[in-house]
């Protein structure tokens, strides 16, 4: 009989688990329009890995600004490099995805024929996508991270439903990592410029955006010929979006 009980509230708890995901996961979002986050997942899981790695003395590089204090040009980088639709999309940029995905089978046929691996996969995550990830999801591999991706699709939505455009591109541009523990911009800029976000100049936050996404691989501060020639062509799209202006298309 008290087993019999004990079963019946279980299944009574299961169903609302999946209630209990979305209202925190709503709250979450809600808080952090108006709250800035002082960490983000992304910041935990590094430190974390440093620590169980036997570097526990491994820090964090980060210190936020609000997008006023960030030079116009840092966020119009971004945009450029990483997220041209940002501003008439609702999270998703299904064009890119199709491009991207006819992009890497053409590099993976390409690869089979040669013999070789295959290289430079395009990915077509956008500004908001990546946010989402950042600030509260897991890098993730195998199962773990179809996992994530699928919490990435719903947070995604959250943002883009409860954000303005411009919350989410000052947020990510205080989480995203642009060199190895660096994350932010005014982290960034410190590091490899040696001055505030707000000083940024237009060469400059194209060669941060550059490093995206792999800014343990190249660097902002010495520039090889790839991160150079990406940081001249992000400049090239900075003007064809309308530079600094094109800020105001997200008031």
């Amino acid at each position: 009989m008290v087993e019999g009980k004990w079963k019946r509230r279980l299944r009574g708890f299961w169903w609302k688990l999946p209630l209990l995901f979305v209202v925190v996961s709503v709250a979450q979002v809600l808080c952090l329009r108006f709250i800035d986050p002082p960490l983000s997942a992304f910041m935990i899981e590094r430190w974390l890995g440093e620590a169980l790695t036997g570097n526990p003395g491994f820090r964090i590089s980060n210190d936020w600004r609000d997008l006023d204090a960030i030079s116009p040009n840092l966020p119009v980088a971004l945009v450029a490099a990483e997220d041209q639709n940002f501003a008439t999309h609702n999270g998703f940029d299904f064009a890119a995805i199709e491009r991207a995905q006819a992009h890497n089978q053409k590099m993976a046929e390409r690869a089979q024929r040669r013999g070789t691996p295959v290289k430079r996969l395009r990915g077509a995550s956008t500004i908001s996508q990546q946010t989402a990830k950042n600030l509260f999801l897991w890098q993730g591999t195998g199962a773990t991270r179809w996992l994530r991706k699928g919490l990435e699709v719903w947070y995604t939505a959250l943002i883009e439903a409860l954000w303005s455009k411009r919350r989410i591109l000052e947020v990510y541009a205080n989480v995203a990592e642009f060199g190895d523990g660096v994350y932010g911009a005014q982290a960034a800029s410190r590091r490899f410029f040696g001055k505030d976000a707000a000083r940024l100049g237009p060469a400059e936050a194209a060669r941060l955006a550059a490093v995206l996404p792999s800014p343990r691989r190249y660097s902002a501060a010495a520039p090889g010929p790839y991160v150079t020639r990406r940081a001249a062509a992000i400049q090239r799209q900075m003007r064809l979006i309308g530079g600094t202006g094109y800020l105001r298309a997200l008031d």
